[in-house]
């Protein structure tokens, strides 16, 4: 096995790069695959990715080509369902694009060697993770992880510099492609936001116990909206339509754009936005890339150190509970790490209001029964 970090710039010509989960995954690839692309200018860099982590390849330029495939050690439909001639299909189609080397991505909790062996059999000579276990030789770079509690692009960022590739910018970052740019300036000209800011209002998430209660994000919107005269814009996947009544409501101003974006699409709005406010979510990670302010609900299901914007001003609420993290996708004790009430959301939004670099000053004051919030812009 070849010593991480002791080599010079790698200079491989084919370069495959994995990361097969949800598209903020792969959106956190951003500053690792920057540095690949820096120093392998004349490479060709493919992602391989899940359906899903497909949506973000439009916003990472360094990419030749994405390949999209469900592999059965990522798919948690699968059930012990996997089929040995669909797993020797896949090493036949891995084998046929003869890469000179494999980066194999992942987080804290994933294991690289099943998609090494994938590599081994299909003839890859370099195959590289983060990982703490032996595995023999699968790994030809075995690369030892940061603290579990390190930031998943700091994760990624670590594989690639231990390979010996430079890092000069560890920021994440997007480009969002001008057709999008263009198709959402269009949908919200059609409600007559097609100047100013506005509050994007993104409640869900792909997994139920990282949402924060609809009603209470829609409760504090709609203060929001009303006390800093900003419209309310409404984002969600198709998926995630049954949140919409919820939302609209009790902020019946909301424009919703549910079911209707592409991911650059919703990219494009949250670069126009004047504050998100999300779950623990993909919107989280696009306000960190493009430096825009975000209030995150944040569950207890995940490590915030592992997930939170590094750059973006934002601030993260939580309840500490006796449970996080706890990795789960539904919660059985009806989430109290997110028993947040719209009164705390709505003073951590209006605190960045005022810190921010665009200063809005609210029209009055609004108190929740019980509760007062004051903001005094400087």
């Amino acid at each position: 096995m070849v010593p991480p970090n002791t080599a010079a710039t790698p200079s491989w010509q084919r370069v495959l790069a994995v990361r097969l989960d949800n598209i903020g995954d792969a959106v956190l690839l951003g500053p690792a695959l920057r540095a690949v692309r820096e120093s392998l200018t004349d490479a060709r860099i493919d992602l391989l990715c899940s359906p899903a982590g497909a949506h973000a390849a439009p916003l990472l330029p360094w990419l030749d080509d994405v390949w999209v495939e469900r592999v059965s050690w990522q798919d948690a439909r699968a059930n012990g369902r996997a089929s040995s001639a669909a797993e020797w299909a896949f090493v036949e189609r891995l084998a046929s694009r003869a890469y000179d080397a494999v980066l194999i991505f992942t987080s804290f909790s994933q294991t690289p060697y099943p998609m090494a062996y994938a590599a081994l059999l299909a003839g890859i000579p370099v195959r590289a993770g983060l990982t703490a276990d032996f595995g023999g030789t699968v790994l030809t770079h075995r690369v030892s992880p940061p603290p579990r509690e390190s930031h998943q692009a700091e994760r990624n960022l670590r594989l690639v510099e231990q390979l010996g590739f430079r890092i000069d910018d560890s920021t994440l970052e997007v480009r969002i492609p001008d057709e999008a740019r263009i198709s959402a300036l269009m949908l919200l000209r059609e409600h007559g936001l097609a100047t100013g800011r506005y509050l994007l209002l993104a409640p869900g998430a792909s997994a139920a116990a990282r949402r924060y209660d609809a009603a209470r994000f829609a409760q504090a919107a709609a203060v929001l909206s009303t006390e800093w005269e900003l419209p309310v814009v409404l984002v969600g996947s198709e998926r995630e339509r049954a949140l919409e009544p919820i939302v609209v409501a009790r902020c019946p101003s909301a424009v919703s754009l549910v079911g209707r974006t592409s991911v650059p699409e919703l990219a494009a709005l949250v670069d126009r936005s004047r504050l998100v406010l999300t779950s623990h979510s993909l919107p989280i990670h696009l306000a960190d890339a493009l430096g825009r302010p975000v209030v995150v609900p944040f569950s207890g299901t995940d490590l915030p150190s592992q997930w939170q914007p590094r750059t973006a001003t934002s601030r993260l609420l939580q309840r500490a509970t006796a449970c996080a993290p706890c990795g789960l996708f539904d919660c059985p004790i009806g989430q109290p790490c997110l028993d947040i009430p719209a009164a705390e959301v709505v003073r951590a939004s209006s605190e960045l209001l005022v810190a921010t670099d665009e200063p809005v000053v609210p029209r009055r004051h609004h108190r929740f029964p019980g509760q007062e919030w004051i903001v005094t812009a400087s």
